[in-house]
């Protein structure tokens, strides 16, 4: 059976591989389905979609949303599937893109008042076309030798606790469920392990998303051990949520981490597809 991955990202967010350079290297590892899931935008997805043409790879329309649930949690939800062009789903994008934006002009500024001369013009200039992030900010001044690593520019900067960090203004999980499923989508609750929640937290999460309309969630992932895995799958089962899994692929920005194979035993059947695209709409 051929492997897939369902969670990929690509230089329209904060991966360092375009959309056309993840094609081929999933052509290359023989992956016969892939996801394109960038940070709250869609706008990578026609180059991949032309990209996969005649390589025998399907590629699937997708999403990564930022929620918040319960008001104290920053939670993320896959879209799978998604209409890219619903008109719905194009305006509350493009709503979240304008919050982003506002975050990161004051994250900006917040540099420039302790003197590292950093502007919104200048990342937007080095990385075209990018839905701006931390992790952009964090290679920018790796770039200009405000600091050593990534990791340094989030130990001193940009953790949730550094002195240039703004926190964003996210839609709610439910919202984000709706906005998927509103799309034809399938929405997929991501990385729960990477949460860091208790067992009597993320179980009553998933009782709530659950109720909310949520379909699937990653049981298989990059970081997971195998008790890991072994407890999200039990879970799924328990909350009648379909598997899902996918390496988390940014390239250069999480090195250890490769596209298909994660940390290099990660396999993503291509069966759960089966399930995936009966929930499917569009």
């Amino acid at each position: 059976m051929k492997a897939i991955d369902l969670h990929v990202h690509s230089t329209y967010s904060d991966g360092t591989f375009t959309p056309a350079e993840l094609i081929k290297n999933a052509q290359e590892l023989g992956l016969s389905a892939m996801a394109l899931t960038d940070h709250d935008t869609t706008d990578g997805i026609d180059e991949a979609v032309m990209a996969s043409e005649g390589t025998g790879i399907e590629l699937i329309p997708g999403i990564e949303l930022s929620c918040n649930y319960g008001g104290f949690k920053e939670i993320h939800i896959v879209g799978l599937y998604i209409d890219k062009d619903n008109s719905g789903f194009k305006t509350s994008i493009c709503s979240a893109r304008d919050s982003r934006d506002e975050r990161n002009i004051e994250m900006a500024e917040r540099f420039r008042s302790i003197g590292i001369p950093v502007t919104i013009e200048e990342l937007q200039n080095e990385y075209k076309g990018a839905v701006i992030t931390r992790a952009h900010f964090a290679d920018f001044l790796v770039k200009k030798g405000f600091v050593k690593s990534r990791k340094e520019a989030f130990d001193r900067y940009l953790n949730d606790n550094g002195p240039c960090y703004v926190p964003r203004k996210r839609i709610t999980a439910e919202d984000g469920i709706n906005l998927i499923k509103n799309a034809g989508g399938v929405p997929v609750l991501a990385h729960p392990t990477l949460y860091h929640l208790g067992n009597d937290v993320i179980r009553r999460m998933l009782g709530d998303l659950k109720q909310s309309g949520l379909v699937g969630m990653e049981c298989i992932y990059s970081t997971y051990t195998m008790g890991e895995e072994l407890e999200m799958r039990r879970l799924a089962k328990e909350f009648d949520l379909i598997m899902s899994g996918g390496s988390d692929f940014h390239g250069a920005n999480k090195p250890n981490i490769s596209l298909g194979t994660g940390k290099g035993s990660l396999f993503v059947p291509e069966s759960l597809l089966d399930a995936i695209r009966l929930h499917r709409t569009y």
